[in-house]
């Protein structure tokens, strides 16, 4: 079953920039998965278990090094990378 992600990632400090492209810089280095970037979101595409296990870990890798960070996530049943236009 594959999957698609709409992310937006709150890190509550100053210097928030850095903290948000990173964590996309990692999602765009999972080869398993398509992402795509606006200025509003970041939407990652993918096999179920492949984007289960990557936000699992980029998440708590974020939440280690800035606990006071809010992610808002909608997850949809299937691919749309082909509808999502950005």
């Amino acid at each position: 079953m594959r999957i698609s992600v709409d992310i937006s990632l709150y890190p509550l400090t100053e210097g928030y920039v850095e903290p948000i492209l990173e964590f996309i810089n990692k999602l765009e280095a999972n080869p398993n998965l398509v992402v795509k970037r606006n200025s509003l979101a970041t939407q990652v595409f993918g096999a179920y278990r492949d984007v289960m296990d990557c936000l699992d870990a980029e998440m708590e890798a974020v939440f280690n090094a800035l606990p006071h960070s809010v992610f808002v996530m909608k997850f949809i049943g299937t691919d749309r990378a082909d509808v999502v236009d950005v």
